[in-house]
């Protein structure tokens, strides 16, 4: 309990608007922290911060008070049990993620701009394009490279990526609440070395199906 009591006092000058003025820079990190998170671990983000909300003492900015009504909270915590589980098994993560292509990045947007709630209509618009577009690149890299690991027969590196992605979401979380302006640093190293990665992919993957076309024209 007083590991709890110590993360939440942690968390809560990050979160906690009630008695502080807007910092339009805070609120920005935020969108870009949650953006990110999203496309790592969605359901783990939403219902951390349902929890600290709900339980915590913690007001959330702008409209992400939602996170924190029984029915969102009781239903990420099973999507997030059930993401945990099927993460680790080999080729139901690359369904999963194909899947979830269509769930994480829009609800990367949708919390951005839920961050700017309290803002004007072009700050929330401005939010959810950072906050998809961080999702969307996230997603893309995990999805890719988990997809690349599944093309080796033993199932060991799979469950220990997965395991590392849990740390990297808690990690940064846990970064953006305490230190956002180290958070930031760090994410752009990240999203450079996603982009890397992402092209280095594709690249890949067509110089895998090159030769089969050039069969099927023959």
């Amino acid at each position: 309990m007083d590991e709890l009591s110590t993360l939440l006092t942690n968390v809560q000058p990050m979160l906690d608007w009630r008695d502080l003025p807007v910092d339009m820079a805070s609120l920005a990190a935020l969108a870009a922290g949650l953006g990110w998170a999203s496309g790592l671990r969605l359901y783990a983000l939403v219902f951390v911060l349902g929890a600290v909300g709900r339980f915590g003492g913690v007001q959330l900015p702008g409209e992400l008070d939602v996170l924190t009504h029984p029915l969102v909270l009781g239903l990420s915590g099973l999507m997030l049990l059930a993401e945990f589980f099927a993460d680790k098994l080999p080729w139901l993560d690359s369904v999963w993620d194909a899947v979830h292509t269509f769930i994480r990045i829009p609800a990367g947007a949708a919390l951005a701009a839920a961050v700017m709630g309290d803002q004007s209509g072009s700050a929330q618009m401005l939010a959810a394009l950072l906050g998809g577009s961080l999702a969307a690149g996230t997603h893309l890299a995990k999805a890719g490279a988990r997809a690349a690991i599944n093309t080796s027969p033993e199932p060991v590196s799979n469950v220990v990526t997965s395991f590392g992605e849990d740390a990297l979401f808690a990690g940064g979380v846990w970064t953006l609440f305490n230190y956002p302006l180290v958070f930031l640093a760090a994410l752009v190293v990240f999203m450079v070395l996603a982009l890397w990665l992402i092209v280095s992919l594709w690249r890949f993957v067509r110089r895998l199906l090159r030769p089969r076309s050039g069969q099927v024209a023959a």
